[in-house]
């Protein structure tokens, strides 16, 4: 009986009989002979494999390794290119691959921008600031009176309306030969009421008005931040926005607002506002006092030698006890008391 495994070929055989099979193909389409070559060379990149490992080398020689082999043992079939050496051709192909992938990694470089375009949005230009009017004229306006304890010292105009003006104490008033305002050298501005000499009694309601205006829009504007501190912002760093309070807001150590030039701050507060003796509102960056904006619907007490920085739109009273001071404005619905207290105006 014959041997059965002569007749079982090797791998080495049947690889060498497939190769002759497909020279001797008579097709007259060489791209279909260079296929069957190239399929014929061990399943693809199989074949690279084999005698090489072609894709995996083309792996090892860029970051897209598989996807390079892939490629390559893709690119052997298509392009035909007949044997496992142009398999391996195609596996550093895959560095080409790696290559486009890596230029594809660059759409990252969009994360940066939408980054680049989120700070464009922080830094947008913020709230609005409260439009004052007239009563912007004024570095402490009021409609029941304002009291002073000498000697104070106040740069900008002051107004009662509708209130006379022997609701105006302490400073020593001298009127004008005009009899439209008086003077004093608490003051560094005009001093105006009611019952003055026209055009000031018209000026003074419309004044007024305006600063009831202003308390409106500054109520009215929508809060970003709702009780911050629990109504104890002492110690803190402010950044612009509307931040509200549904309860009385206390400083009973120093608040630093920091912003530009063109920022804005507004503090809606419920009840009242109380700053702390020798506590302070300090301003970094180059925030400005006009852009600062306290509605209050309480009342202000300021206290002794503390500081403020803003507009002060109380409700009620504003009081300022000794040696306390503002850069900014006093704008009462009721009455103004200070004690030898130091208040500017801010330019407009």
């Amino acid at each position: 009986m014959m041997n059965s495994k002569s007749y079982l070929l090797t791998p080495a055989t049947a690889f060498m009989l497939l190769v002759s099979f497909a020279a001797c193909g008579d097709s007259d389409d060489p791209g279909a002979d260079a296929g069957t070559m190239g399929g014929a060379s061990g399943s693809g990149g199989n074949a690279g494999t084999a005698t090489g490992s072609g894709g995996n080398a083309g792996s090892a020689a860029g970051s897209g390794g598989s996807s390079g082999g892939a490629a390559g043992s893709g690119s052997a079939g298509a392009a035909g290119s007949g044997t496992a050496g142009s398999a391996g051709k195609g596996g550093s192909g895959g560095v080409a691959d790696s290559g486009t992938a890596d230029s594809g990694g660059d759409a990252d470089s969009g994360h940066v921008a939408d980054v680049h375009r989120d700070t464009a949005v922080d830094n947008a230009p913020s709230e609005p600031p409260v439009n004052l009017g007239t009563a912007g004229t004024y570095a402490i306006l009021a409609k029941a009176g304002i009291s002073t304890v000498p000697a104070s010292a106040i740069t900008g105009n002051i107004g009662v309306s509708p209130a006379a003006g022997t609701y105006i104490t302490g400073f020593s008033l001298i009127a004008d030969s005009t009899t439209v305002f008086s003077t004093s050298t608490q003051v560094t501005g005009r001093v105006y009421a009611a019952d003055y000499t026209a055009p000031t009694p018209s000026n003074l309601t419309t004044a007024v008005s305006d600063m009831l205006l202003a308390f409106t829009d500054a109520s009215g504007r929508a809060a970003g931040v709702t009780e911050l501190g629990a109504g104890n912002i002492g110690g803190m760093n402010i950044t612009p926005g509307v931040y509200k309070w549904g309860t009385s807001l206390l400083i009973p150590s120093s608040v630093t607002l920091t912003g530009n030039a063109t920022d804005v701050w507004i503090f809606q507060i419920a009840q009242d506002l109380t700053i702390g003796n020798a506590a302070s509102v300090l301003l970094a960056g180059g925030a400005l006092p006009k852009n600062i904006f306290w509605q209050v619907a309480g009342l202000v007490d300021v206290g002794t030698t503390a500081h403020c920085e803003g507009v002060l739109l109380s409700q009620t009273a504003v009081t300022l006890h000794t040696g306390a001071s503002v850069n900014g404005r006093l704008l009462a619905q009721t009455a103004v008391a200070i004690d030898t207290s130091t208040i500017v105006a801010p330019a407009p």
